[in-house]
């Protein structure tokens, strides 16, 4: 599952991960199969057994039972929430630094921080993808397009701060902003803006036509 996903296991397969070990004469995944066959080989009909009924098919305890019951009610729980996204776009320079002065203000080092955004500019998540000194930090392209591919981001804001209290950015922050500008590029993701924060103030590479540029 680690090496190739969960989408390449069969259901035996997955259901065996959740029972974890087999009996004297049955490996794991036969006793999944087992399971499968007394549901009809249906997993909805496994969902629907109590962990009493479970427990009648060989080589499942009530530890197992119940391990499989809550997984199912997990599932069904997923399916019935909501979408969710942060319902406000995220569209300005300041909202951008709304969002992330709490998270930045007072620090004594710097940080690279990645907004990731669905095609109408709705907030997916943020991470920080980076930790520096007082006076740079590495903005690690390869992760941040790694992450943005798996929140299936059309956009990327790249925020990092200045403890020094001075927003302009350096030639180094302009030199990273433009490899990653052609990283995201490649994957048909934009790099919608690089805020740099400072104390109570900002700079902007998208309001300074700096995002697009060529370097």
């Amino acid at each position: 599952m680690l090496e190739k996903g969960a989408g390449t296991l069969s259901n035996a397969e997955l259901l065996a991960i959740l029972l974890r070990t087999g009996t004297g004469t049955m490996n794991v995944v036969e006793v999944a199969r087992a399971l499968l066959r007394s549901a009809d080989g249906r997993l909805n009909g496994v969902a629907a057994m109590t962990p009493e009924k479970l427990c009648e098919v060989k080589g499942i305890g009530l530890s197992k039972a119940v391990t499989v019951a809550a997984a199912f009610e997990l599932g069904r729980r997923a399916a019935l929430e909501p979408v969710v996204t942060d319902r406000t776009p995220v569209s300005s320079p300041r909202t951008v630094f709304r969002m992330m002065l709490p998270l930045l203000r007072g620090l004594d080092h710097e940080e690279c921080w990645a907004i990731f955004l669905n095609r109408a500019n709705y907030l997916l998540g943020k991470e920080r993808m980076s930790v520096g000194g007082m006076d740079s930090t590495v903005m690690d392209c390869k992760a941040i397009l790694r992450r943005a591919l798996d929140r299936k981001a059309s956009g990327v804001i790249l925020v990092h701060n200045h403890p020094s209290g001075c927003a302009m950015p350096g030639k180094a922050d302009i030199g990273q902003t433009a490899v990653l500008r052609k990283a995201l590029q490649s994957c048909d993701i934009q790099l919608l803006d690089h805020v740099v924060i400072a104390e109570d103030s900002w700079y902007s590479f998208a309001d300074e036509q700096l995002v697009n540029e060529k370097f």
